[in-house]
């Protein structure tokens, strides 16, 4: 924790932007040294690109059933054409499948494959380790309550599942 960041200002008035962008710059950064740690592991355990890998995580996150192509696009914020590709490397590695949603002729759900549900199980201990230890290396107590901005208390606990699941 030798290199930490400055923790946001606790109060709009102590600079230029409210407290909450201050969080929202310091969560940013924070993600970027996670994901910095993170790719070259992904590759190597996984065989797969950063990207692919978030897929493979918002999938794994719906056992169940899969997800639509348009839906896995809003949720990582990318194009669709991009996804496209990233979908058709993943289902060339046998990892995902597609298929036409019924009564849907455009409508396209990915799904895990066994062999992803396996490789995950089998590396996502280590992956969330790398994530754990690179955060508490880039974050100390000022950090983590500055965090605490973004979630306010009255958002409650449903909304930020109820906003993934839309």
């Amino acid at each position: 924790m030798a290199d930490l960041p400055e923790c946001p200002a606790t109060s709009a008035e102590d600079g230029l932007i409210p407290t909450e962008l201050r969080a929202w710059m310091l969560m940013l950064a924070a993600t970027g040294a996670v994901e910095q740690q993170l790719r070259p592991l992904v590759k190597e355990t996984l065989g797969v690109s950063h990207d692919e890998f978030l897929v493979l995580c918002l999938l794994a996150d719906r056992p169940g059933g899969g997800l639509r192509m348009t839906r896995l696009a809003e949720l990582l914020g990318r194009p669709k054409t991009r996804l496209t590709y990233q979908i058709a490397c993943l289902q060339h590695a046998g990892l995902v499948t597609r298929a036409s949603v019924c009564g849907d002729k455009r409508g396209i759900e990915v799904t895990l494959t066994e062999k992803a549900r396996q490789l995950l199980r089998e590396t996502s201990g280590a992956l969330a380790e790398t994530v754990r230890r690179a955060m508490t290396d880039y974050m100390g107590p000022e950090q983590r309550s500055a965090m605490g901005t973004l979630v306010p208390e009255e958002c409650g606990e449903g909304s930020v599942s109820g906003a993934a699941e839309a």
